[in-house]
């Protein structure tokens, strides 16, 4: 063998190597600023949290470390449980709600033989609004001099409503505020999931007879059983931080509709300008929602494997 023959497949392997290395650093490089990223917009403000709920700091004087002294004025505080208990509520009338109109959309939609494309539009729009737009159009909604619905309500002679501003129907108001704006992604992720289901299903639920009510409880909501598992995991995780819709049409004083992250804000900016003791509750709040994501990761791992 010539020299100029041994050369050649070593050029060649260092030549791979070399494209093999190029291509290597760019993932590395790609997947380092993803890092870099989360660490710093994630796991920085997660560690600084807990670390602010062991100290007294207010962002003018220094820091002092008060160990658990924070816990304890949590604790003390008579405020927290009616957050939770405004927060507990505000969850509960949004499963009834936020949880089942959009699986009732979902299969109405499905069912549609014309313009569906069109009434998908229409459900999902709200959620292509930003949140805060939402809220004050909401607010708008429920004026009680001049809002849409008292005037509709005055228009056909029955008797108005205070909305947000009465103790009776605040909470439920701020439901449906909450309903409507996010229902278009949880709509469209179970129709998806209806989309998905082999037709021969609802062929053989026709052939044996089975009329509409029949074909949707036998055929469609097994098939949705799962996805339906998950939204209810994602849904509590998400109205219990609800903060948008309190903070807008009721304020966050007002202790009717107060909620965790309500307190967490009165705390930390308006009353308190305790960042200790709004960083103990965030704390506390991510101890519980930690619980419904480890729950929401083993169920998804399974249905996975």
């Amino acid at each position: 063998m010539s020299a100029a023959t041994a050369v050649a497949p070593a050029r060649l392997h260092l030549a791979r190597g070399r494209r093999r290395l190029g291509d290597n650093l760019t993932a590395y490089t790609f997947l380092a600023s993803g890092l870099v990223c989360f660490g710093l917009f994630s796991w920085y403000p997660l560690v600084r949290s807990i670390t602010l709920s062991f100290q007294q700091d207010n962002l003018v004087t220094d820091p002092e470390w008060v160990g658990l002294d924070n816990y304890r004025a949590l604790f003390a505080d008579p405020l927290l449980g009616t957050a939770i208990r405004n927060t507990l509520e505000f969850t509960g009338l949004a499963l009834i709600f936020g949880y089942a109109v959009p699986v009732a959309i979902a299969i109405l939609l499905n069912e549609l033989r014309h313009f569906r494309t069109y009434f998908r539009l229409a459900v999902y729009l709200p959620v292509m609004l930003p949140p805060i737009v939402c809220a004050m159009l909401w607010q708008f909604f429920y004026d009680p001099g001049q809002g849409l619905f008292n005037t509709l309500l005055h228009g056909a002679h029955l008797p108005t409503s205070q909305w947000v501003q009465s103790p009776r129907t605040a909470m439920l108001s701020l439901v449906l505020v909450s309903t409507w704006s996010n229902m278009g992604g949880s709509t469209l992720m179970y129709l998806a999931a209806l989309q998905s289901t082999p037709p021969e299903l609802y062929e053989s639920s026709e052939l044996d007879g089975a009329g509409l009510w029949r074909r949707i409880w036998h055929v469609t909501l097994p098939q949705l059983r799962f996805v339906m598992l998950v939204m209810l995991l994602l849904q509590i995780t998400a109205t219990m931080q609800v903060f948008i819709e309190p903070f807008q049409l009721t304020g966050f004083t007002n202790p009717d509709t107060i909620t965790v992250l309500t307190l967490i804000y009165r705390y930390a900016f308006a009353v308190n300008q305790d960042f200790g003791l709004a960083a103990a509750l965030s704390v506390l709040l991510f101890v519980v929602l930690s619980g419904f994501a480890a729950l929401y990761l083993r169920i998804t791992r399974e249905r996975a494997v």
